[in-house]
């Protein structure tokens, strides 16, 4: 297991108490992934959360499909302790520590599988899909969220004008994730991107939503020892150049929105690309 899902999954299990309060952003995409679910009117009695946190999503699914055996899948355990505790709503839920690219489960096991906002932290975006697929039921359907390269781009750039250090994950653009479905020879698979833009009334207070979410980890090569105290002075007036007219700071997360069938029939993959804007 390398050094770097270590501290992934570290900074995850540090979060679990402190997720849902800063998680503003990671509700608005699981909402508008389960609002697809509606339009599609999918039928299903084996559920797979992947990345399911402290437990947004699987309520959400629990709730469109009350019937259903829905599984919650998180490497982080305190995550799905947290889950655990406070979902009322659904009795016995099942949870599975585990990895997404390496799936405990049987083949063609689920009809729906589900994951909103955990891809992104996955190094073998390929290898992942793969396992989807080979759990997905016959005609089943996968549908997931994760994020793009235009994610806290006025952070990266923040920082880039300061140092030449990576301080922001980079993300796969939609065409990277498009084909990735592909090569794991999912049918129908439709990708679409959607800009959400949160603000906040400084930098510090991004910064910290960050840590409280367990999103402060960045993938690749570090810059040993502490960020300075200049540079990050530096970096925050740098950020002030986006401040907008109303006062505020705003950070943009590029959503990067998929669904694919477990069918046999291969369709052209289809790209779509939109606007949208929210304001906490």
């Amino acid at each position: 297991m390398s050094d770097q899902y270590q501290r992934i999954r570290r900074a995850f299990s540090a979060a679990s108490q402190s997720y849902e309060q800063a998680a503003v952003l990671q509700r608005e995409v699981c909402g508008r992934l389960t609002e697809r679910l509606s339009d599609i009117e999918k039928q299903a009695e084996w559920i797979l959360d992947i990345g399911a946190g402290t437990g947004t999503s699987t309520r959400a699914l629990h709730q469109q499909y009350p019937n259903a055996e829905c599984v919650a899948l998180d490497f982080a355990y305190p995550m799905l302790q947290h889950l655990k505790q406070h979902s009322e709503r659904i009795q016995k839920p099942r949870i599975v520590c585990a990895d997404a690219s390496n799936l405990p489960f049987c083949d063609s096991q689920f009809d729906l599988v589900f994951s909103s906002l955990t891809f992104q932290w996955c190094h073998d975006l390929a290898g992942v899909f793969n396992e989807v697929r080979r759990v997905l039921a016959p005609n089943g359907l996968f549908l997931f969220a994760t994020l793009g390269p235009d994610t806290l781009y006025e952070l990266r750039n923040s920082w880039a004008a300061v140092d030449d250090a990576v301080h922001v994950n980079h993300f796969l653009d939609m065409h990277h994730v498009g084909d990735a479905l592909l090569h794991a020879g999912f049918a129908n698979p439709v990708v679409d991107v959607e800009r959400i833009v949160l603000t906040q009334q400084s930098v510090d207070v991004l910064l910290r939503d960050l840590k409280a979410l367990g999103a402060n980890t960045v993938i690749g090569k570090r810059r040993h020892g502490l960020t300075g105290h200049r540079r990050l002075q530096a970096m925050r007036r740098e950020y002030e150049r986006f401040r907008t007219a109303e006062g505020n700071l705003p950070a943009t997360f590029e959503v990067v929105f998929g669904m694919a069938n477990q069918a046999n029939a291969q369709h052209p993959l289809r790209y779509f690309s939109t606007d949208s804007f929210k304001k906490s």
